[in-house]
């Protein structure tokens, strides 16, 4: 019995390992192909064309009064010719509402706006009276969470694009020009989505909003989530986008069709994953009323945002993505290995389910079994450490190519230490699966219990002490709206 299991356990390894290195490779062949081909691109002349898409930019905000006013004053600021800000105001219980109205001299003006799709009752519409601020439209509503909040600006906004911002984040100010770029690029297939990479600022010098220096984390815990991030976002999504089977779009930063997402329904209230959900529900309305799209993904920086720095933290926000991931499972099983949904069905909702769902419950019965056959003095040494050394082998030289990658592509940790430090950190992350293994069976538990909402948020902020800056980094907007607590989206998923 315990031969079988162990050759069973030894045969997944090598699946899960050779599904990574397949992946890892379309990654690098598809991200050569992204860099030469937008190493001639003038993004200037998005800004300057009258023929950009207008942007709807839709921002929640909840209790957010110390630092709402830089808030839209970054936002109002980025680098695109042809946007609009709308700030969902979610039933805030403090000033937030009343700091906004007096620094932007917002008046309720007769807005004509439908309920296209369900959200909390929109108290009231506000714009400035100073033509300067005539980019941001407020909103006022009954609380209802993130998800309630983006569709009621939704509702509001009559642009073709909207993007969807998550609360702690610091947007790349040339972050739009890069998003609508795949819209106006598609022929045959209608663009619904489009994502990008996202970035972890903790450790990084930031002023009021804006980064001056990009640093490696201090703390060994958001180092180690840095490793995963590059992983995820370089060497997996990048894979997918061109296997036509991306199922996320980061809740951190991404753009939608605005016709498609209220076709499909709007943001779900009912997920703690709805950038997930979203998503899937998008491609189920396309593929069933047989229309061609796809969903895109982008290779560069477009944000950054702040991990959790402890295990209690980090524990909260695992189980949540876990929770969130069995949801929009659950919800869109009938895309299992089902041909009408192409791709999607046949190879990325198979992936997700049993790489990204079912792998960790396997991984964790190996975790209990090995204990037991230590217990009962029956393991087989020489097969364990032969196994070990193999998966240990393969997960540094795979985080080692992850940051190859990042070096040779977008280089944003410019000292050498910082690499070194990176490089150290891969040799110690394989020891912290059985963590992470953990947290995936507690998410399980979870969500067979039912539980829901996304509990209390714990973040340490931005705002580090100033240290002279030798090169300082380009200034870029930042956006740290954050939505009610208890209903907040979810940190970025980086699986």
């Amino acid at each position: 019995m315990g031969f079988i299991f162990a050759n069973i356990i030894f045969i997944l390894t090598l699946v899960i390992f050779g599904s990574y290195l397949i992946l890892g490779i379309f990654s690098a062949l598809a991200l050569r192909k992204y860099l030469r081909k937008n190493s001639y691109v003038n993004y200037n002349s998005l800004v300057l064309s009258p023929l950009s898409p207008k942007v709807s930019i839709i921002a929640p905000a909840f209790n957010e009064s110390k630092t709402i006013i830089d808030n839209v004053r970054a936002l109002l600021s980025l680098y695109y010719n042809n946007f609009e800000v709308i700030l969902v105001n979610d039933g805030s219980t403090d000033n937030t509402f009343e700091k906004v109205k007096e620094a932007y001299e917002l008046t309720r003006v007769n807005y004509y706006f439908d309920y296209r799709i369900p959200c909390e009752r929109i108290r009231g519409v506000y714009k400035s009276k100073n033509p300067s601020y005539n980019r941001l439209t407020v909103i006022d509503k009954n609380n209802g969470g993130k998800a309630d909040s983006l569709n009621a600006g939704i509702n509001i906004c009559h642009s073709s694009l909207f993007v969807s911002i998550d609360a702690d984040s610091i947007i790349e100010a040339d972050s739009i020009l890069k998003l609508v770029k795949p819209f106006l690029e598609e022929k045959d297939r209608k663009v619904i989505g489009t994502g990008g990479v996202i970035r972890i600022v903790n450790s990084c010098d930031v002023e009021r909003g804006h980064i001056r220096e990009i640093r490696l984390p201090d703390s060994i815990l958001p180092r180690l989530q840095v490793l995963e991030y590059t992983r995820a976002f370089l060497l997996g999504r990048m894979a997918w986008s061109q296997l036509d089977g991306l199922m996320l779009i980061s809740g951190a930063m991404g753009m939608f069709d605005r016709e498609t997402v209220i076709k499909a329904g709007g943001y779900s209230i009912k997920t703690v994953g709805e950038d997930m959900e979203l998503v899937l529900r998008m491609r189920r309305y396309m593929a069933e009323k047989e229309v061609k799209y796809e969903v895109t993904y982008i290779p560069d920086p477009l944000c950054w945002t702040e991990v959790p720095s402890d295990l209690k933290s980090m524990r909260k926000q695992r189980t949540r993505w876990t929770r969130g991931l069995v949801e929009s499972l659950r919800t869109h099983r009938k895309i299992f290995f089902n041909r009408t949904y192409g791709r999607l069905g046949m190879l990325g909702y198979p992936y997700w389910f049993f790489f990204e769902w079912l792998s960790p419950l396997i991984a964790f019965s190996g975790f209990v079994y090995t204990i037991y056959l230590v217990i009962t003095n029956s393991l087989n040494w020489p097969f364990y450490l032969l196994l070990f050394l193999f998966v240990y082998t393969f997960a540094v030289s795979f985080s080692t190519w992850a940051v190859l990658f990042e070096e040779i592509t977008f280089h944003k940790y410019k000292k050498k230490r910082d690499v070194l430090k990176l490089l150290s950190t891969a040799l110690l992350e394989p020891f912290f699966y059985p963590i992470h293994t953990y947290f995936a069976v507690r998410g399980n538990i979870e969500a067979l219990r039912g539980k829901k909402g996304w509990g209390k948020a714990e973040r340490k902020g931005f705002e580090t002490k100033k240290k002279p800056v030798r090169q300082p980094s380009v200034r870029q907007p930042s956006v740290r709206q954050s939505a009610n607590l208890g209903k907040a989206a979810k940190p970025d998923s980086t699986t």
